[in-house]
């Protein structure tokens, strides 16, 4: 899908917010709409059937959160990106387990926006099937044969971790919640104490300077996300 092909509507009751988006994003091929509310969000989606949605969560009509569920429950399955304040770590969680497909928070710069925008995409294009083979950088994993190596050299992991880097790999680019990572590898357990010691491990184990991570990124107080593209 080409830029020019693709339809993204901004939801923000700010103006000069939805004029900077307008202008970045216009210049980098997308159609735009616009919406100052969820009412007008509403019917923009039934009438432009946009390819993206950008979600501002403070509109004066509705929550956003209100709103996204509320898609989300009747089947609207389409991007959605949240715009969030820099200190609103609770909202932000709440939007990815209400099923947003990741965030940028304010002030933001327009690369980020972008990267956002084409994995957000990218991730609803792909086929529900999992690529063999992952790279990124100099680390391989091999879904199949479940062997990951760094630099060519194969890594031993345990079960727990390679879990996590598994389900990193299958959603790479995008940032996954402690609760969502919790409820697929330990089935519901709750104490992020636990993610944070096996995402630490797996550090050691994959990268040249753990505490300065390239591939597995902390997103302060949501969760992490496995970068691609190295």
């Amino acid at each position: 899908m080409t830029n020019s092909a693709v339809r993204i509507l901004i939801i923000d009751d700010e103006p000069p917010i939805r004029k900077l988006l307008r202008v970045g994003l216009s210049t980098q091929g997308y159609a735009i709409s616009e919406a100052m509310n969820a009412k007008v969000a509403a019917e923009l989606v039934e009438t432009d059937k946009p390819d993206l949605v950008l979600l501002d969560l403070g509109l004066p009509d509705m929550a956003g959160h209100d709103l996204l569920e509320k898609w989300r429950r009747d089947g609207i399955d389409l991007p959605i990106v949240i715009l969030s304040s820099r200190t609103d770590e609770a909202g932000i969680v709440r939007a990815l387990e209400l099923g947003a497909d990741d965030y940028v928070t304010k002030p933001f710069g327009m690369n980020e926006l972008v990267a956002r925008i084409r994995v957000a995409l990218r991730h609803r294009l792909q086929s529900h099937g999992e690529k063999p083979i992952f790279q990124t950088g100099e680390l391989s994993v091999d879904l199949v044969k479940r062997i990951v190596k760094v630099a060519g050299e194969e890594v031993k992991l345990s079960p727990k971790e390679y879990e996590i880097l598994r389900i990193l790999v299958q959603h790479a680019g995008k940032v996954l919640t402690h609760r969502f990572l919790l409820e697929h590898v330990w089935d519901g357990l709750t104490d992020v104490q636990y993610l944070r010691v096996y995402v630490r491990q797996l550090r050691q184990k994959i990268e040249k300077t753990p505490d300065q991570p390239q591939y597995i990124l902390t997103e302060t107080g949501v969760g992490y996300r496995l970068r691609e593209g190295i």
